[in-house]
């Protein structure tokens, strides 16, 4: 989730919903400057006894963000009733930000190809790793917390998850799931135009189930099989209707930046960020913000900064900002958060895979993408899709459009290589047949003989 870390600047004030906007219009780029901006979340654990350590303890979560200065990561502080602490560091890199109960994100830099996004990757998880094996701590890649119940969690100092957990549950039953016990991976991807924004847009929303099956990888909870594949994306499912789901409204005609607009004006508020603090609006209409009616601020209008904190509190499967998110994929282990952004830069980057994967979905009716997405959590390949087939059917037409996509772009390594080769993860899930989550679940009833703690050794970074 979002995390301040630049020193407060001023922000134009908005006066009408016309800079709402325009606010999205200030994304579009040419694609010559089109970038990658990779996210990805890790559990972090006790090596001695798993248990998830607390911000304060020694050797925990502070402490984890202390060692990270020497790598040249400087902290950002955030003071709270509590007082002052360091909730995220800030680098070349990016950021690396804390989520509600201390997993452990890496918000990458915007980068031109895919080599640096792995490279990238692969510092963060050196350096958390070499932090580690001071501190005694380790790092698990999945999607759900395999064996923690909430009240074993701890809850991380950050002004906004205090207001957030104490809403989410008048609006759902597992908002509170989401933000303790779920890790993912995501990209961040530019778009030329408003017209390219919505055809992106559309396949993103049309195949983000397909994401969520390749990189499903959290069938467990409280140490048993849950009965999903996903459940951290079913976990979306019952978490706040205002804010989720597959938004039907853009694969309606003339979709595009105002009708976005309407969307996230209709998202109920969380929170206003005053003067270093973070002021309760839970529940309230940013409308009346606009207007300024909002009872928390009364007389005071938004500026450009509300308004982009409050996109990041809407949690559809892709979100607009001034670029697009795909959000649809659990946690997991370096290959597949390269494959990630590989799948989607192939099929979003270049024209001719946009093209291909738009011909593929556009023929889907509203019913069947959203039997699609409500199947796919406990299904996955085998959740259904239009004319009676199965994700599983399409799962290789939309990585060859992808391989083509990135083969077009022909952006090299040094070593020579072109980016189709961070496809060859999700390529053996799709030739086996077998899901990630699928795999564990095997091991589970076989060599694990039933003991959930067997996954701290094969799955940790």
């Amino acid at each position: 989730m979002t995390t301040k870390t630049d020193a407060p600047k001023a922000s134009p004030t908005i006066e009408s919903r016309d800079q709402l906007i325009a606010s999205f219009a200030r994304g579009e780029k040419p694609a010559a400057a089109w970038r990658i901006g990779t996210e990805h979340e890790k559990f972090v654990y006790a090596l001695g006894d798993h248990h998830a350590p607390s911000y304060d303890e020694p050797g925990g979560i502070r402490d984890l963000l202390g060692e990270l200065e020497q790598h040249g990561w400087r902290p950002v502080e955030e003071t709270t009733d509590d007082g002052t602490n360091v909730i995220a560091m800030a680098g070349t890199d990016g950021s690396i930000s804390l989520e509600p109960a201390g997993q452990f994100e890496l918000s990458g830099a915007p980068l031109e190809n895919l080599h640096q996004t792995c490279a990238e990757t692969g510092r963060h998880l050196d350096q958390v790793k070499a932090a580690g094996e001071k501190l005694g701590i380790g790092f698990l890649g999945l999607g759900m917390w395999p064996d923690k119940t909430r009240a074993e969690l701890p809850v991380m100092p950050k002004g906004r998850y205090a207001i957030m957990r104490g809403h989410m549950p008048r609006v759902g039953s597992l908002g509170l799931d989401m933000m303790l016990r779920t890790c993912t991976i995501q990209v961040n991807l530019d778009y030329a135009s408003e017209a390219d924004m919505a055809k992106k847009f559309r396949v993103g929303l049309a195949l983000q189930p397909l994401a969520t099956a390749l990189f499903a990888n959290s069938p467990f909870t409280e140490g048993k099989p849950n009965g999903m594949l996903s459940f951290r994306s079913h976990i979306w499912s019952d978490t706040d209707p205002h804010r989720t789901g597959m938004l039907p409204f853009v694969f309606e005609d003339g979709f595009g930046y105002e009708r976005y607009a309407d969307y996230a004006l209709d998202v109920p508020m969380y929170f206003v960020y005053r003067d270093g603090r973070y002021i309760d609006a839970a529940g309230l209409s940013f409308r009346d913000f606009l207007r300024g009616e909002l009872s928390v601020l009364p007389g005071e209008k938004p500026t450009l900064d509300d308004w982009t904190d409050h996109l990041s509190t809407a949690f559809p499967e892709v979100r607009l900002k001034t670029f697009l998110e795909m959000r649809g994929a659990d946690g997991g282990p370096w290959s597949r958060i390269c494959a990630l952004p590989a799948l989607w830069v192939g099929l979003l980057y270049d024209g001719g895979a946009l093209d291909a994967a738009w011909d593929l979905v556009k023929g889907w009716s509203l019913d069947e993408r959203q039997t699609l997405r409500d199947a796919v959590p406990r299904l996955a390949l085998d959740a259904p899709i239009a004319d009676g087939g199965r994700l599983r059917d399409i799962a290789g037409e939309v990585l060859d459009i992808a391989h083509a996509g990135l083969a077009a772009r022909a952006r090299g390594s040094g070593a020579g290589d072109d980016e189709t080769g961070f496809l060859d993860p999700l390529r053996e899930i799709v030739r086996t047949g077998k899901v990630p989550a699928e795999r564990l679940l095997e091991r589970y009833h076989g060599v694990w003989n039933g003991d959930v703690s067997k996954v701290y050794a094969e799955e940790s970074f």
